[in-house]
């Protein structure tokens, strides 16, 4: 692709998602037909193939003489800090109607005020069939208390209460009826027919280029589909190895700890490389062996240096935006990264001409987490941690550097092309 084809294609990608499910779902469709979806409990395991639940998405190259001597991993996550939908959402005050919500994830919580918001997830019928709902356009608002009312907001903080304050309107009473009537009218369906419901709200405003020069990036859960539409395009666009399996694991629930059938700390990717070791026909030993010369990059945005807050970063270990992908290291293990991993992936970045960058936090605060300590930790694979310096991490909307996004589909294509 060229450079304006993989922009638009990132924006796209970006739009089309609301949530996990529509995530994983316009992956495949970026994989293309080659790409067989796979089950547990198919007799065979397709050598070009993918396997999706609800919001997680593995998806694979087998060895072409299906002689396994390693692996080539890409993992990232589906998820975003957001607002939920409860079971039973309906409430009124003041006369209008509210949709109750909880909060998903460490939200930058003021962040989602004033905002026209729509509402896309997975809504499930009492038959077992799932469907996908993405509202064409805005359905609620939280609307910030006017400063009349609270003068003192600009220089005391606001201060906002998650369960009282970060409740939408939708409607004025009385209104369009329950909120399940609504989902019903999306799926031309009968509302008592609706069992269960897995629904977000999202800002309607359009990823977009920004800046005099085009060069950031703005949207909604750029953190981390950003890196999930990277390793969708790197994996696209690889071809098989001779030895080498090819995997692509964009896990769900990373933002609230990945403890989950779907999450990272779940059995899903443990199980897809018992079978491919099956299907390669490699013996215990033999996958001890692959796992240890293989390597996994977890890809997860990195805290780019404010310009308004500079102090919050060592100046000596900070990225910046556009400068280039970063290295994301921990003494803590709160990520993956070794001396060893390190090495391996700045080979990745000598080879393709690009820059890197280091992030490590400041000792006196705190830095999250990724995917990658605990997919190592599961797995026994050697991993690096890496990610597109941004800002805004966890806000409705977040920014990041167009070159830095290009440059992160680069060094994983160059990942997943390299010799064992």
């Amino acid at each position: 692709m060229s450079l304006s084809q993989n922009v638009e294609s990132l924006l796209g990608f970006l739009d089309g998602s609301p949530t996990p499910f529509h995530a994983v779902e316009n992956a495949v469709q970026a994989l293309g037909s080659e790409f067989v979806r796979y089950e547990f409990g198919d007799s065979d395991l397709p050598d070009t193939g993918y396997l999706l639940i609800d919001g997680t998405l593995l998806a694979w190259r087998l060895p072409s003489n299906r002689l396994l001597k390693s692996f080539r991993v890409i993992g990232a996550h589906t998820d975003s800090p957001t607002l939920r939908i409860r079971p039973r959402p309906d409430d009124n005050s003041a006369g209008l109607g509210r949709i109750g919500v909880e909060v998903y994830g460490g939200v930058l919580l003021n962040s989602w005020l004033d905002r026209d918001l729509g509402v896309a997830g997975q809504v499930v019928l009492r038959d077992g069939t799932s469907f996908l709902i993405h509202s064409s356009g805005a359905v609620a608002r939280i609307p910030q208390l006017a400063i009349h009312l609270d003068r003192e907001v600009n220089d005391r903080g606001l201060v906002l209460d998650r369960h009282s304050h970060l409740q939408p309107i939708w409607c004025t009473l009385p209104g369009t009826g329950r909120f399940v009537d609504w989902i019903g009218d999306q799926l031309n369906t009968n509302a008592d027919s609706i069992a269960s419901w897995s629904l977000s709200l999202f800002d309607i405003s359009s990823a977009c280029l920004l800046g005099a020069d085009n060069s950031f990036l703005s949207s909604g859960r750029i953190d981390n589909l950003l890196s999930c539409w990277a390793a969708t395009c790197a994996l696209s666009a690889s071809t098989p190895h001779e030895d080498t399996a090819l995997i692509i694991a964009l896990f769900d629930h990373e933002e609230v700890g990945s403890d989950s059938l779907n999450g990272a700390s779940g059995p899903l990717f443990d199980r897809l490389v018992e079978l491919i070791s099956e299907s390669c026909g490699t013996g215990k030993s033999d996958l001890y062996a692959a796992l240890g010369r293989s390597l996994l990059i977890s890809t997860d945005n990195a805290h780019g240096v404010h310009p308004n807050y500079p102090e919050r970063h060592d100046p000596n270990n900070a990225p910046f935006l556009n400068r280039g992908v970063a290295v994301k290291i921990n003494e803590s293990q709160r990520y993956a990264s070794t001396p060893h991993s390190v090495r391996r992936v700045l080979s990745l970045f000598e080879l393709e001409g690009l820059n890197p960058q280091v992030f490590v936090s400041r000792n006196n605060i705190a830095c999250g987490s990724t995917i990658g300590p605990i997919t190592s930790t599961r797995v026994g694979i050697p991993t690096v941690d890496i990610g597109v310096p941004q800002l805004s991490m966890h806000s409705a909307r977040e920014i990041c550097g167009v070159k830095d996004a290009i440059e992160l589909t680069r060094l994983l294509g160059a990942h997943l092309r390299a010799s064992s």
